[in-house]
């Protein structure tokens, strides 16, 4: 395996793209490859059966672009999908959590918001993790309809905002004083989140988190790029490219591909 192969990232959809901000502000010499699965996002509301098959599919893709590690970048599939991927393909498997532990530690009032997908909020991973921190209470809430209307380009809608708020003002009114993004596509909404909750609330998520932890398993496995040629980004959906490259808001390759 080269150190000069790309990181693999897959998502359902779009909002992996802020893993791999992270990644690339971390790591601007490594070449990635991004996969964005928009023709079957959300996985949220799909089975595990369903969501392991995406995956398993997602992953296989990206070893055919010789990826030498696989960043899931989504917490759907990480939770619901990571260990049946670990066990299946020998390569390294970078997955995401909601950042419930520095939430957890670091909140006051003892009560911390959660705002992810049904898919997250019901996996056994997610599970395990709330019952390690039963010192707070924590307050979950599905994300009904977010993922879609990212996917469609409509972050700034007026519907959009009507979730938003239906979702975070129960959480503000019993005192949270973290919230806690669990999709990668909601950091790309902050900008309303925050017009939203009062300025003390802190908004987290676990993009800077798994950008370092990837830096950590490829120094472990001896793949860190020490290169000094421009690096190669290279994004992949199997929808319409155009809201993938309005996200990322710069020229790149961005290809359309059924897959």
């Amino acid at each position: 395996m080269s150190s000069k192969n790309p990181i693999g990232i897959f998502d359902s959809g779009i909002g992996g793209t802020s893993i791999w901000r992270e990644i690339h502000n971390l790591l601007p010499q490594e070449n990635t490859f991004y996969l964005a699965d928009s023709k079957n996002a959300p996985y949220g509301q799909k089975s595990k059966e369903e969501i392991i098959a995406l995956s398993s599919k997602n992953t296989e893709f990206l070893l055919n672009q010789n990826a030498k590690v696989i960043v899931v970048a989504c917490n759907t599939a990480t939770t619901n999908a990571i260990k049946e991927l670990r066990a299946k393909y020998d390569v390294p498997f970078i997955g995401i959590e909601p950042a419930i532990k520095p939430a957890a530690h670091r909140s006051k009032t003892e009560t911390i918001g959660i705002l992810a997908t049904k898919g997250t909020l019901n996996s056994e991973l997610f599970n395990r993790a709330v019952e390690t921190y039963s010192n707070v209470k924590i307050i979950e809430q599905v994300g009904y309809g977010l993922v879609s209307l990212i996917e469609e380009g409509k972050m700034n809608s007026e519907e959009m905002t009507g979730l938003l708020n239906d979702y975070l003002k129960p959480m503000v009114e019993q005192n949270i004083d973290y919230l806690v993004l669990g999709c990668t596509h909601y950091p790309y909404l902050i900008p309303q989140i925050k017009k939203i909750i009062p300025s003390h609330i802190k908004i987290i998520d676990s993009g800077e988190a798994v950008a370092k932890q990837t830096k950590n398993v490829l120094e472990k496995n001896h793949l860190l790029n020490t290169s000094t040629a421009q690096s190669s980004q290279i994004f992949y959906s199997n929808s319409d490219a155009r809201v993938l490259k309005d996200i990322l808001g710069f020229s790149k390759e961005v290809y359309e591909k059924d897959f």
